[in-house]
């Protein structure tokens, strides 16, 4: 098994590509080993590796977040030790009965799907490259929240992302939208 890296624009952050499908469907995200614990057993491995503080599962990639003292030279070793062998041993991604992460729904809303709709064909394809996802949270007097996750999550640029990038965007196309936040929930 070959395991490529990438770097992303958060420093804290390495992608994984172990070449094969990480997730079926929807993306998770840890943030801490007591989650990865019950959720995932890929994650759980991936936390025993000393320095990873999070672990965020793509539908083909695993992008792993360091403590600000820790060492990719040293760490990735560690972790891409971690991936091989839970693939090889073909053991699941995700505990049985597990839970994705699921933006909120748009409940026949024709602003929220419109906003979903944006997010999903033109935002998250190039969040997922560099490693991430942005999960929709929800849409009031006009403002959409927004939750970053994976490398996106504590990037340096993720509040330019929000603002330059996704809020400008949004407004070109649905004017009732007026600014982006990232989520407080």
């Amino acid at each position: 098994m070959f395991i490529q890296t990438e770097a992303t624009p958060n420093p804290a952050t390495l992608k994984f590509l172990p070449g094969l499908t990480v997730l079926e469907t929807g993306t998770a995200d840890f943030r801490n080993p007591e989650d990865a614990a019950e959720r995932s057993p890929l994650a759980d491995s991936l936390f025993a590796v000393e320095g990873v503080t999070a672990v965020f599962l793509g539908s083909d990639f695993i992008s792993v977040s360091k403590a600000d003292l820790a060492d990719w030279a040293v760490m990735k070793p560690a972790v891409l030790g971690a991936i091989m062998e839970h693939f090889t041993r073909d053991l699941p991604v995700m505990a049985a009965g597990a839970q994705m992460a699921e933006a909120v729904s748009a409940d026949g809303d024709p602003i929220i799907e419109q906003i979903q709709e944006l997010l999903d064909t033109r935002v998250r394809p190039a969040v997922a490259g560099d490693g991430g996802d942005i999960v929709f949270r929800g849409f009031e007097d006009g403002i959409v929240y927004l939750s970053m996750q994976g490398a996106c999550a504590g990037c340096p640029s993720s509040t330019a992302t929000l603002k330059m990038g996704i809020e400008n965007m949004l407004r070109h196309y649905i004017p009732e939208v007026q600014e982006v936040r990232p989520a407080p929930f």
